[in-house]
This record gives C-alpha cells, structure tokens and sequence, in this order.
C-alpha cells in the first residue's frame, strides 16, 4: 500500500500507541474473520468475480453508447461513493454525464433533472436494497411516467431503466422482476456507506467513464498488504486516542486537492454513520484548503480547542503549471500548493493543533481505489476501539418514522 501516515504532529505518547495496536490488530481480525454481519466488504477486492465484473463493464458501454445521461436514483451510500470518484477522478472520453436524483426533496433541483431527462436520451439507475427509503420512492414516481412519455410506452421506458437492488426481496426487486429491468445485485453483507466498490458505485462510475479495473487493483492492493499490522493502523488508533484520552470531539479533514472536495462528504457519512452512536463518536468535518483558509482558517488558528486536524494530502499532479512573473516568478503550482500545507502545518502546529498527515501519491483510480479501502478499514477499527458497532444506524429510522406519519404512512 502506496498511503502514507505520520502520527508524529499528534503529540501522542507513542509507547500508548504501540499498546493499543494490539486491540486494533484484534479489530482487524475480526473484520476479516466473516464472523461481523455486514464485512463482506472486506474480502471483496480480493474475492472480484471477473464474470460479474465483465457483465457490468459490457452494461456500462452499451448504455455510454446508447445514452446521453445517466440519473442515479439513490442517498447516502446509493450515490455519494459513485459521486464523491466522478468528480474525483480522470475519465475515458468516452464517458458520458450522470447525474444524482433522491438526494433532497428540492423542488428546483428536480426541475433542473427533469429538464435535463426531457432534451437527452437518458438512463435511469436505481440504487436502493429495498426501495422503501421515501427519497427514493419520490424519484422514481416522478421520473418514470416521464420516461414512459418520452419513449412511448412503459415497454420502452422499462428497457432504459437499470436498477441494483437485493437479489431477492424488496419493492425494487419486485419491480425490476415484473418489468424487466436489466439488474445488478447490492450484496446482502455490504451496508451503503461500505458499498463503493459493489455495482452500487462501479456501475456508476463506468458509465461516467472512470477506470473501475484500477480501481479495484488499488482496493486490492490496500486489503492485501501487511502495512495493516503497522504505521498505517496507527490512523485509527490516533483518532481512538485523540477522541478518549484527549477529549476532542471533531475530526477536521483537510484536502489541499479541489477533486476531493465530495470525497469529503463521502467521509462525513462513513465516519458518521460508522462511530456517531452511544453518545460517541468524533464529529467529521472536511475544509478544502487553501480557500477554507479564508473562512474557517480563523477558527482553527485561535478558536476553541474541540477539535483535531487530518491533513489529507495528494502529493503528485499530472503536469506542471509555472508561474511567469511577479513574486513567483518560476515557481509551479503544485510549489505553491506544497507550501501552502507545510505552512498550514507550521501555523496550526504552534496553536497546539493535534495533526494527522495522510499522503496519497497520485489522484488516479489506482490510489483511489487504496484509499477507499484505507478510509473504510481504519474507520471500521475506530468505531470498534470506541465500543460500538460500525456497520448498524439505528439513529436514522428515527427521521424516517416522523416523516412516513406525516405522510400519513403510519
């Protein structure tokens, strides 16, 4: 594994670290042992079924070539891994747009996708185990007599419309059965935060363009490397020992690359969902620097003291861009961009800011695909040291239960 972590900003007592890398190998034992519902994630870069793998990447040409748009009807983790790698990542020129509906209830933005369905030939892709969550049944009532009029019949509307749903049960499944939809699976031992490298995100990701093989190889990589059982667990147990022994309550993620800024609230959910339960948990944040500098710079240079820093930092670019003239005259961005983290590390530092440094080489699928599992492996072992069950969310049927009796559904 290509990612790097440096712990040493954190002041942490380093003997304490090294104790609790035995909890955390424990931890990460059990990830692996099959034993937690919900790890299928786990095995999954190393355990790729290439006959599934080559249905969904033949899928993925025929829509690019058949289609203008794609419409990802899904929340939470039925969009926001496919989102946070489009915007995130290089793509073949043969991708083709896609766009997220039943992420909000917002009449405008559904005007903006309808309009957009109305002028493109388009698919619809819907990403939900059940498909009783309400964002999605609003979605998909609204877009499918729309495509049923633009394409003349529920026939013809029914032959653009994918859906990735439970193999088995569900009002999705029951759906794509009876109307025929082309169909993938969401393995019944992935949760949506976890499920970024099952056809809920790969799917999406292909179609946009986005090499899903190196993708996977990074995961792959990251999952089969002993760096576990070394610096980079230290991750997770830093965070652990931030949280319990220093009495900080939020998680500041900062990207000094403007790509990442969705792959921020891809975090936000994982870490979120995965620790916040019990009265526990980090908060997470995200800021893209250097222009949350101008902003949130003031709260983290002198403000109060809840919180630590991640300093999540891609280290390469593709090319360079010079600076002809004035001050800098001859120095290239990524210089300045170099800079620019050293010297908020330097600034925050003598704050008495706790920082975590984590480098990533290059933004490619490649790295991607290793960081994903990075971020999902170290978030599983945190909630673990903190006592509490990674992969459940019982706190958010409680939103959903107000909603479905003022909907009159119960």
């Amino acid at each position: 594994m290509d990612i790097r972590v440096n712990i040493e900003g954190t002041d942490l007592n380093m003997e304490e670290v090294k104790a609790l890398r035995k909890d955390a190998s424990a931890a990460l034992d059990r990830l692996w042992s099959g034993d937690m519902d919900m790890t299928g994630w786990v095995k999954a870069p190393v355990e790729q079924d290439e006959k599934s793998l080559e249905y969904l990447l033949d899928v993925a040409d025929i829509i690019r070539s058949e289609a203008e748009l794609m419409v990802v009807i899904g929340i939470g983790g039925s969009y926001m891994g496919a989102k946070s790698a489009i915007e995130a990542l290089p793509r073949f020129e043969h991708g083709i747009e896609v766009k997220f509906l039943g992420i909000n209830f917002c009449t405008d933005y559904y005007r903006e996708i309808i309009e957009e369905v109305k002028r493109k030939n388009t698919i619809l892709c819907v990403v939900s185990k059940s498909g009783n969550t309400m964002e999605i049944q609003a979605a998909l009532e609204v877009l499918r007599p729309i495509m049923q009029q633009k394409y003349g019949s529920v026939e013809e509307a029914s032959k653009r419309i994918v859906a990735v749903t439970d193999e088995n049960k569900g009002r999705i499944r029951e759906e794509a059965n009876e109307m025929g939809y082309t169909t993938f699976p969401v393995p019944g031992n992935i949760g949506g935060r976890y499920s970024m490298m099952t056809p809920a995100g790969l799917l999406p990701m292909a179609v946009a363009g986005i090499d899903v093989r190196e993708l996977l190889r990074g995961a792959q990589t990251a999952a089969s490397s002993p760096l576990w059982d070394a610096d980079a667990m230290d991750y997770a147990i830093a965070r652990y020992m931030l949280h319990e022994n220093c009495g900080k309550a939020v998680d500041v993620t900062c990207f000094n690359h403007s790509r990442m800024t969705f792959f921020g609230e891809w975090m936000k959910q994982l870490f979120g969902e995965s620790e916040g339960k019990e009265g526990k948990g980090l908060w997470p944040a995200t800021l893209q620097f250097s222009t949350d500098l101008h902003s949130m710079g003031q709260f983290l240079q002198e403000g109060s003291r809840i919180f630590f820093e991640t300093m999540l930092v891609i280290d390469g670019c593709d090319d360079e861009i010079v600076i002809p003239a004035g001050n800098f005259k001859g120095m290239t961005m990524k210089q300045m961009n170099d800079i620019m983290v050293q010297g908020v590390i330097r600034a925050h530092r003598s704050a008495g800011n706790p920082i975590i440094e984590i480098h990533v080489p290059e933004l490619t699928p490649f790295y991607f695909g290793q960081l994903v599992y990075f971020m999902e492996t170290s978030c599983a072992i945190t909630a673990m040291l903190m006592g509490v069950d990674p992969f459940n969310q019982p706190g958010v049927e409680s939103y959903k239960s107000e909603m479905r009796k003022l909907c009159g559904m119960e």
